[in-house]
């Protein structure tokens, strides 16, 4: 059954949930575990391995035996991006308008530091003009061709000062010409998602992708059983200071992740029934793998970025053990109508399957069988838990305890439509 764990009522008469759990006795410590990693003595299972192994050996002896679970997760995350820091030119310039292969990055850091959004479109591009828009090359694509060692185009404009009297500057750079470049993402990893779906009698494009009219289809967006929030419901392993696999490179958890929302509707195993925590992640572009970096186009929508995350998770104690045994027949995802509950925000639900379900391809909605789709990657993902794997077991990956604990009872606001104080 699901049910929130504890209702509160605020005074703005909006209801939130108090997320509570027992303390349990912890029988590992982060020294103790990466003490057996350096050594070469870790037992390291992926999430998915972790599922029959608890089953045969039993939750308290496989606890003893395992330090590391590994999860993972690949997928579209739009908010991304990136730090580039070019250097001086001679003469030097401080630029106020630059663009990346003819797409605009955000100059309002310093003279050449740069900040390029996934989600930026390229200079000129007709969006939606004429609906629906292609959106064939963007900030996503600037950042999948940055991290594959291509050559790209900058071209930067100023106002020109008396110690950066340069007005323009248009030059060819790779990634290895770059002082820094730094995945900087507010928000990835979603702890679960809508399940998307369309009511009405025409297509919409979305970023879930194509719907097609009267529920012919459905899209959902989560490695599920592997995906590293599911597996820690509590965030009880994963905080700021986390290390984390992004993409190939060691980075690291710096924040909350924006529109992070633990107080939500969560199942009795602690895993969240919709769209709840998220991460703000970093790492260094530069020790990226480009396969698990890849631009993505949105036929009607615009561009974002794909992208791989490995999570360890270690073993303290049974509970969090327990949590990493989380079955895709436990965990639910809630339907939504993108045509017009999402975009009207009215909190319409119109169906709840487990992601078992999902992942079988098709559903019954209404009495009407529907095909589902992902538009996460299962198969990168299981990868990616491989590798995090691998490089634990040789050594090369040590797990973080975290400074902050992510915050486990909080809402989000919306915009408001006010007028001016008077």
């Amino acid at each position: 059954m699901l049910v929130p764990i504890r209702i509160l009522k605020k005074k703005t008469n909006k209801l939130r949930v108090k997320v509570s759990y027992g303390k349990y006795k912890m029988t590992k410590t982060y020294s103790e575990i990466n003490e057996k990693i350096v050594s070469g003595k870790a037992v390291v299972l992926t999430a998915e391995e972790v599922i029959g192994y608890v089953d045969k050996k039993g939750l308290e002896a496989a606890a003893k035996e395992i330090d590391v679970v590994t999860t993972a997760t690949f997928g579209p995350m739009c908010s991304s991006g990136c730090v580039l820091n070019f250097g001086h030119s001679k003469p030097k310039i401080r630029m106020t308008e630059a663009w990346i292969g003819d797409v605009q990055a955000y100059c309002g850091i310093a003279a050449v530091d740069l900040y390029l959004g996934a989600t930026q479109l390229r200079q000129n591009d007709p969006a939606n003009m004429y609906h629906p828009g292609e959106f064939r090359y963007g900030g996503g694509h600037v950042i999948e061709d940055l991290i594959a060692g291509k050559k790209l185009q900058l071209f930067g404009l100023s106002y020109g000062t008396d110690d950066y009297p340069r007005r323009e500057i248009r030059t060819m750079f790779d990634i290895n010409d770059l002082n820094q470049a730094t995945m900087t993402n507010p928000r990835n990893c979603y702890q679960n998602y809508n399940v998307a779906v369309n009511t009405s009698n025409k297509t919409i494009h979305t970023y879930m992708g194509i719907l097609k009219p009267n529920m012919r289809n459905m899209t959902y967006c989560s490695a599920g059983q592997l995906s590293p929030l599911l597996n820690d419901p509590y965030y009880e392993t994963i905080g700021m200071g986390t290390k984390v696999w992004l993409a190939g490179a060691h980075g690291i958890v710096y924040s909350e992740g924006t529109q992070h929302c633990s107080a939500v509707e969560r199942g009795e195993n602690g895993v969240p029934v919709e769209g709840a925590g998220t991460l703000a992640l970093s790492g260094n572009m530069k020790d990226m793998i480009p396969e698990f970096v890849r631009g993505v186009s949105f036929k009607g929508y615009g561009v974002s970025l794909s992208l791989g995350v490995g999570i360890p998770i270690p073993i303290l104690n049974s509970e969090i053990l327990k949590r990493t045994t989380v079955r895709d027949s436990e965990i639910i995802g809630c339907v939504t109508d993108y045509s017009e509950d999402y975009p009207q925000k009215t909190g319409n639900i119109l169906a709840r399957y487990t992601y078992e379900q999902l992942r079988s391809g098709e559903v019954e909605l209404n009495g009407k069988k529907v095909r589902v789709s992902s538009m996460s990657s299962y198969n990168k993902a299981q990868k990616i838990c491989g590798i995090l794997k691998a490089e634990i077991e040789e050594g090369k990956f040590l797990v973080s305890q975290p400074c902050q604990r992510l915050p486990l009872n909080q809402g989000m606001k919306g915009l408001e439509e006010r007028g001016p104080e008077k």
